[in-house]
């Protein structure tokens, strides 16, 4: 998924309205925040395959660090322990926690079955991405009750509040129409290299949320 891990980060902010969506936002989105480091620095590894699934090019079979059930669970609890510790809130470091979640959860309805239940274990995926229809309409409704519910439940303070807000779910959804019709990257170094510039959303997001309040 894609604008389907924003969706869940805005979700998570209707939850726990005291958590930044930026810290939200990193969580929903931590594991594919770490899965171009782990394969530019070759612990992971996928190829170009077009065909492989309908949706996308990418053969992921490769990457348990990051995508492996076991270890997104490793990686919620890393998570939810040092909100904790930051922030004094075991139910908000809950919320944390299960955002970075979703993620594996999102990604089993996808991905054909190329997650592994722990490294080097079996793997499993619903195969969403064998239908381009399927995952846009998925993906699209998801995104839209978030977001609707986040505007519910904030306000603008200001123009930032405002304009940050929807130049954000602009961008998110240009770039999601764009990537459906992109011919197959050249290589894999190049899809890794702008997969990085996904932690621009953190403070894109984190910048917004400061300027949004809740509605009373």
């Amino acid at each position: 998924m894609f604008i389907g891990h924003h969706a869940a980060a805005f979700l998570g902010k209707r939850a726990a309205p005291r958590i930044s969506l930026g810290v939200l936002m990193a969580a929903a989105m931590l594991l594919d925040l770490l899965w171009p480091i782990f394969t530019l620095a070759g612990i992971e590894h996928f190829r170009i395959d077009p065909g492989n699934t309908a949706f996308t090019p990418l053969d992921f079979h490769d990457y348990p660090i990051t995508h492996s059930l076991l270890m997104a669970l490793v990686w919620s609890l890393i998570a939810a322990v040092i909100y904790a510790i930051a922030k004094k809130s075991a139910r908000d470091a809950a919320i944390v926690g299960l955002a970075v979640l979703s993620h594996w959860l999102l990604d089993f309805i996808t991905h054909r079955p190329d997650l592994a239940l722990w490294p080097n274990g079996p793997k499993v995926g619903l195969g969403l991405w064998s239908s381009v229809a399927g995952t846009v309409i998925v993906e699209g409704v998801l995104f839209a009750i978030a977001v609707g519910l986040y505007v519910r439940a904030t306000k603008p303070l200001d123009r930032i509040g405002s304009i940050g807000f929807w130049s954000f779910i602009v961008f998110l959804v240009v770039i999601y129409i764009v990537n459906l019709f992109s011919p197959p990257p050249p290589d894999w170094r190049a899809v890794s290299y702008v997969a990085l510039t996904a932690w621009l959303f953190v403070p894109w997001a984190w910048w917004f949320d400061r300027h949004r309040q809740a509605r009373t």
